[in-house]
């Protein structure tokens, strides 16, 4: 039998529950297989309630006993939880249950991963720990005990008592379920402390299992960084005496903010210089800072139901955005973050998978922590302070904290606070919040007598999710340069409110070349008819950073299209273009890497798809290989200079300056080894002193389809390390040639260390297939079934990480008859299984485009 009936919630069903709660205790007696949780919870009638049903969530859960005002009860027990006649006035309710969180492999709720006990609540964990109102509007104080034979116990909020096998904390700060946290375990801190602007200390504990200290010092300094900044831009200062983190190998998401103890996916945490790159410690830098941030965009204010996910996720990943940009390069960071959000949001607006930010219904809300809410939240953020302004903006975030601290709110609240600020009216605006889709701006200019104007016309395809979209409010930002590449007009915002809408600019002695879209103002996909000759020319002279990146990579979408559809040759103006960028010391060397950084190829797919054209999976991989051989030869004078120049003597530090110059050295090298058959990539893995230049190395060969000895010695060197070890796997099937990328993973999976019921492994392999995109869509349908396989066997596991892996079938109408014939076999496969979630079974019932 399947998995419970999936039943759909909705918005507009939304009502408040019908008891407030004061105070909860919590008592925790920890055993394996047998934790007792003890919960004493103060609750009174809800004035604001109609419904004054008294039900608790409670899933897999043995109650012992249950009590109101110290006299048993028996209340009606369902496997969704239970009710009982209550009191009509405040009363104490008391229950005992048992639960077994060694077998807890859905990694939600409390469960033990290498012997260590820990919690994920969000979404709806708490319900798998005891009886209680699982919802984000059900916010109250917590104090817990933990009782167990543990050198750490840990949960939210002060410590208020420690003795031999027991320790109490507070929380003084009402929070929901969703935020509640418990670790204990044999782990060791490394401790620091953190100065206030007020003057107050907070001792600062970053606890890992034994053997990971030495991974822990950047995490901390990121952690200082992070309060330090968030205090100076935002005015938020940290509201406990201890910030505790912790690295958990087993998790399912990046990291998790509950309030005073975030709790980190070890990838997310743990680097050294010899084992992690400078993407790990970036990426570090940005969980750590985004979860820090969440204290106040997620914990003081937080949701008032889990539609509104996108007002603490939107919210923080912007903020996180602007904290990187402070820290590193503001173009590169924006640059990085478009190329994720059209890689991985593009394709969900644009398929089966789509919904709004805010979305109107769902089944599972698990399938709801999309790119959607996270990144095109985070865009819409963006654009809100690009309309009104740096200085509305910081009011009207203070006067956000000022009048909703403590509360769960929703999105009509945050954009209440702009238009009490600013006077304006948010309604259409709000658009964004509520239709799905990527919108299509098209554009034509006009110039007579000295008037030059633009006129745009936007369109929204029509889905499921919203069938009849109407027209949204577009910032688009606009400079104008001259022949001569010189900045003729400065950077202006035109607001687009209409479906068609003309903007003219005066006053110009010759017709200028507008600069669209700068900064990428707005998440839309631009179409503007523009030759080669056009883009190459603001590739070589636009004043904005991102859209002189935009001109290089339009030209690359362009011959890259056109060779693997029409069988043309390599542009000579973006071979020309990309040559200019390598010999320009002037630019950041970060940016130059990402120049010469070729689009995606489910990026090209999609871009064929548009033009009305089937895309052929070997078509695009071979005009990708083509173009990189084409460029090699085209730059070979000057790559050796460019590698020579990116070595860096001295101490490895992971700072803007050094990885800018490791990852244009990386670009170098992975087109010299098209040339010099590997030889200096072999020569920089057997010198490599860190873990980007060895890494960057062995990628290069792999590219090439050699460094097999490489491979092994890889392998030997790094076994006894989890987070390298994962980088092994998924590097080998992501390089693979497509002819080969299933029988590698195929391999890897039969690997003494391939532990499919680990989270990270999983996603480093499978994952890994998914990513390439020629192997993963073979002809024969054999990356399809190998996914489709594993997917089946985790699904009773972790539901989870199953249902959030489908997504890699998402894009399956796009392709030829016969790959969709093959798609869709190992969908109804999947949907076939006996007992499959309701994760999995959301899932695929959307990507298969049920209504």
């Amino acid at each position: 039998m399947r998995d419970a009936a999936p039943t759909t919630i909705y918005l507009k069903d939304y009502a408040p529950f019908g008891f407030v709660v004061d105070s909860v205790h919590l008592v925790f007696d920890l055993a394996p297989n047998a934790t007792r949780v003890h919960s004493r919870i103060a609750f009174r009638p809800n004035p604001e309630a109609k419904d004054r049903t008294f039900f608790l969530h409670g899933e897999t859960l043995k109650l012992i006993e249950a009590r109101i005002d110290g006299a048993p009860v028996t209340p009606d027990v369902t496997d969704a939880g239970l009710t009982c006649t209550v009191p009509d006035a405040p009363f104490t309710w008391e229950a005992e249950v048992e639960i077994d969180p060694a077998n807890n492999t859905a990694l939600e709720g409390l469960y033990m991963s290498n012997g260590m006990y820990c919690t994920q609540c969000e979404a709806e964990g708490f319900r798998k720990i005891t009886y209680y109102p699982d919802r984000p509007d059900v916010m109250s104080v917590f104090t817990v005990t933990i009782n167990g034979p543990h050198p750490v116990l840990l949960s939210n909020g002060n410590p208020v008592r420690s003795g031999e096998h027991s320790a109490t904390w507070h929380d003084p700060w009402p929070k929901p379920a969703y935020l509640f946290a418990l670790v204990a375990g044999d782990l060791v801190a490394l401790s620091d402390s953190f100065t206030t602007c007020s003057g107050k200390d907070v001792a600062l504990n970053l606890y890992v299992r034994p053997g990971d200290e030495g991974k822990c010092a950047f995490g901390m300094e990121a952690l200082k960084k992070s309060m330090r900044w968030d205090e100076e831009v935002y005015g938020r200062e940290y509201d406990l005496d201890v910030f505790n983190i912790v690295a958990v190998d087993d998790f399912n998401m990046g990291a998790m903010e509950n309030k005073g103890l975030n709790v980190f996916n070890s990838s997310a945490v743990l680097a050294s210089p010899e084992t992690a790159t400078d993407t790990n410690f970036e990426r570090i830098e940005a969980i750590i800072a985004h979860e820090y941030f969440h204290n106040w965009t997620g914990n003081r204010i937080t949701c008032r139901d889990w539609f509104q996910l996108c007002l603490k996720e939107g919210l923080t990943v912007y903020r996180d955005s602007q904290f990187t940009s402070d820290m590193r390069s503001a173009p590169v960071k924006r640059i990085t973050d478009v190329i994720d959000l059209r890689a991985r949001q593009f394709p969900e607006d644009q398929g089966p998978l789509a919904h709004p930010v805010r979305p109107e219904s769902f089944q599972e809300i698990n399938n709801f922590y999309t790119a959607t809410v996270y990144e095109k939240g985070a865009e819409v953020i963006g654009m809100l302070k690009r309309l009104v302004g740096d200085a509305a903006y910081a009011e009207a975030l203070d006067l956000y904290f000022a009048r909703h601290d403590g509360q769960a709110c929703t999105i009509e609240d945050w954009l209440k606070v702009f238009e009490d600020v600013t006077g304006r009216d948010l309604t259409q605006f709000a658009r964004w919040y509520a239709q799905a889709g990527t919108p299509r701006l098209s554009v034509t200019e006009d110039w007579a007598d000295g008037k030059y104007a633009l006129t745009f016309t936007q369109t929204t395809p029509p889905s499921a999710a919203t069938p009849d979209p109407q027209p949204l409010v577009i910032p688009i930002d606009v400079g104008l340069l001259n022949a001569n590449g010189d900045e003729v007009r400065a950077t202006e915002t035109l607001e687009m409110t209409e479906a068609t809408q003309s903007f003219t600019f005066e006053g110009l002695a010759a017709k200028p070349v507008p600069s669209i879209l700068r900064g990428f103002s707005a998440p839309v996909v631009l179409i503007r008819e523009m030759t080669s000759a056009d883009r190459a020319f603001l590739l070589a002279h636009d004043t904005d950073p991102f859209n002189r990146w935009e001109a290089g990579r339009a030209l690359a979408r362009a011959t890259l299209t056109g060779m693997a559809t029409r069988g043309t040759t390599p542009d000579a103006d973006y071979l020309d273009g990309m040559l200019a960028v390598l010999r320009d010391d002037t630019l950041d060397p970060a940016y130059r890497a990402l120049m010469l950084a070729q689009p995606g190829q489910s990026e090209l797919a999609a871009a064929i798809f548009e033009t009305g054209v089937t895309p052929d999976p070997d078509a695009i991989w071979q005009a990708g290989e083509t173009l990189k051989q084409a460029l090699a030869q085209h730059a070979q004078d000057v790559l050796p200079r460019i590698l020579a120049d990116c070595r860096i003597d001295g101490t490895y530090r992971p700072d803007p300056n050094q990885t800018g110059k490791r990852a244009l050295g990386g670009a170098a090298l992975a087109l010299l080894t098209r040339l010099d058959g590997g030889a200096q990539a072999a020569a920089q893995f057997a010198e490599a002193d860190n873990m980007t230049l060895q890494l960057s190395a062995l990628s290069c060969l792999l590219s090439a389809q050699k460094g097999e000895a490489e491979v092994a010695a890889f392998y030997d060197q790094w076994k006894d390390d989890r987070l390298v070890i994962d980088k092994w796997f998924g590097l080998q099937v992501v390089q693979a040639a497509p002819d080969r990328a299933v029988g590698v993973a195929h391999a890897l999976t039969e690997h003494p260390d391939f532990n499919w019921k680990n989270p990270n492994r999983f996603r480093a392999t499978m994952g890994a297939l998914s990513m390439n995109h020629a192997g993963f869509h073979a002809a024969d349908g054999s990356g399809y079934a190998l996914l489709a396989d594993w997917l089946i066997r985790l699904d009773p596991v972790n539901p989870q990480t199953t249902a959030r892996m489908c997504s890699a079938f998402q894009t399956w109408r796009r392709y030829d008859s016969g790959r969709q014939a093959l798609i869709k076999a190992q969908l109804d496969r999947i949907m076939a299984t006996p007992d499959l979630s309701r994760d999995t079974s959301e899932m695929i019932t959307r990507i298969q485009g049920a209504t």
